[in-house]
């Protein structure tokens, strides 16, 4: 990782580059940058299918509970069902192929939360914007509850801090124009592509390093998966975020320009925006959510988790201390990627067990348990009952096929697959870094694997505390 300091350019060296710049004709520089294949509108529509470059990332393109999601993958979903034709996505390892990779035709568009920059115009051409955000300063604002020190609230406090970003981003290019803004030097610490945003947000939070960059709405969004580390200190104006296109593609950017401008200004598009970046929470009708042993029971609610529970064999204190994970056993709650209800379930899963979000609290409990058993039984192949309830949870929370993911990297790495502790929870955590994720074991990408490890970890703590207490 070279630190980069930026020193001002002397006038001899900029005539010299000048003077390089200029010996390159334009039909040379155009040759160099170009594309090398000619496919536009025509050809994508005659082969059926939008081919897309994307990051394996929550705003660009992911899986979670077994549901392909991502903010930009919804839309180009929605503009593909407008031309007719498939949806393809090609992961992206590493971020600094992506413009030969778009030029080269292995893509027909980019979807990386990619901001317009004057140089990558120069290299590629880009639909209108669909976003408008600043970038933020990524710090860990504390260790648990104690607070690790003052936080930066002023750009200039930069000055002699170390940075850690991608060496082509945007974010990049920022801070070297903010060193000469406040006159003193950032150390900016270039990483390779093949280190994502979300990977050094994740550093950020385990105290690895100190501090990154990001767009506000990514910012956001993995602030839900580490709550140590603050986003509220901006870097910049508001850059535009759009798709990336080659250039000689003026039919498809036609095309989804004219598209875009009228699906930013529909209520679907205002529900995707609110489903991945402003994530709210709704007030419960009922305040009887505070766990209380002194009269004898945790909730309103215990009667429908004893009686769901009873139906599959499945301790009912282990059910509560699910739902209790999942929303503090609020019916009313919404969460992230339009999960609802007291059990969280996402919109395309619930109805497969009977759960709406007009669903009542019952309803929600009966349907939560009816998930839960399946996947128990599903893991017929752990022999343990403790350590397939936590495979069973993990499924519930991450979905099966990330699970087994991590079971095939257990298995490689000499790890028990059949153990959860200490075993495949290693590999469900390890699964949030590209060393992993890009494993060809692996079949599903990457996962925040933090968020489950905890996910297990504190369900079952919680449900040994309760059996104890209660019984």
């Amino acid at each position: 990782m070279p630190i980069k300091p930026i020193h001002v350019l002397s006038s001899v060296c900029f005539t010299i580059v000048m003077l390089l710049t200029s010996c390159s004709s334009t039909e040379e520089l155009e040759k160099f940058e170009g594309a090398s294949v000619n496919i536009d509108l025509p050809e994508i529509l005659q082969k059926g299918k939008l081919t897309v470059l994307a990051e394996n990332s929550s705003t660009s393109f992911f899986i979670y509970r077994g549901k392909r999601m991502g903010f930009e993958y919804e839309i180009l979903k929605e503009f593909c069902r407008e031309l007719g034709v498939e949806l393809e996505i090609k992961i992206v390892t590493n971020l600094d192929d992506l413009t030969k990779m778009l030029n080269d035709g292995e893509g027909d568009l980019v979807a990386c939360n990619y901001a317009i920059t004057k140089a990558r115009t120069r290299k590629i051409d880009f639909s209108v914007p669909f976003l408008r955000v600043p970038q933020v300063l990524i710090q860990r604002k504390s260790k648990g509850k104690v607070l690790v020190g003052k936080l930066i609230r002023d750009p200039n406090e930069l000055a002699r801090k170390s940075v850690h970003v991608w060496k082509n981003s945007s974010y990049c290019m920022r801070l070297e124009n903010l060193q000469e803004e406040i006159g003193d030097t950032i150390y900016i610490s270039e990483e390779e592509g093949q280190v994502s945003s979300e990977e050094l947000i994740e550093m950020v939070s385990k105290g690895v390093i100190d501090y990154t960059v990001a767009e506000e709405n990514v910012a956001k969004l993995n602030k839900l998966f580490f709550d140590n580390i603050d986003v509220s200190t901006p870097v910049s104006v508001k850059q535009k975020i759009a798709f990336g296109l080659r250039k000689n593609s003026p039919l498809l950017k036609s095309r989804i320009d004219r598209w875009l401008k009228q699906f930013t200004s529909r209520n679907v598009f205002g529900y995707l925006n609110s489903k991945y970046f402003e994530l709210k929470y709704l007030p419960s009708k009922s305040t009887d959510y505070v766990v209380n042993f002194r009269n004898g029971r945790l909730s309103s609610y215990d009667l429908a988790f004893k009686r769901a529970a009873a139906r599959h064999n499945w301790d009912w204190l282990l059910l509560a201390s699910v739902a209790y994970k999942e929303s503090r056993f609020n019916p009313n709650v919404q969460g992230f990627g339009g999960a609802f209800g007291m059990m969280q379930f996402m919109p395309s899963i619930g109805p497969l067990y009977g759960v709406f979000p007009s669903s009542s609290p019952e309803q929600q409990i009966n349907g939560g348990m009816l998930k839960l058993s399946k996947d128990f039984r599903s893991w017929s192949s752990i022999p343990d009952r403790i350590q397939r309830e936590k495979f069973t949870l993990a499924t519930y929370n991450a979905g099966r096929s990330h699970v087994e993911d991590a079971q095939r990297l257990a298995k490689k790495y000499g790890l028990d697959p059949l153990k959860w502790d200490e075993n495949v929870e290693v590999m469900m955590l390890n699964l949030s870094q590209a060393k992993y994720y890009r494993d060809p074991v692996v079949k599903n990408g990457a996962l925040r694997g933090t968020r489950t490890y905890n996910y297990v970890r504190s369900i079952y703590k919680r449900y040994l505390e309760w059996k104890t207490v209660y019984k």
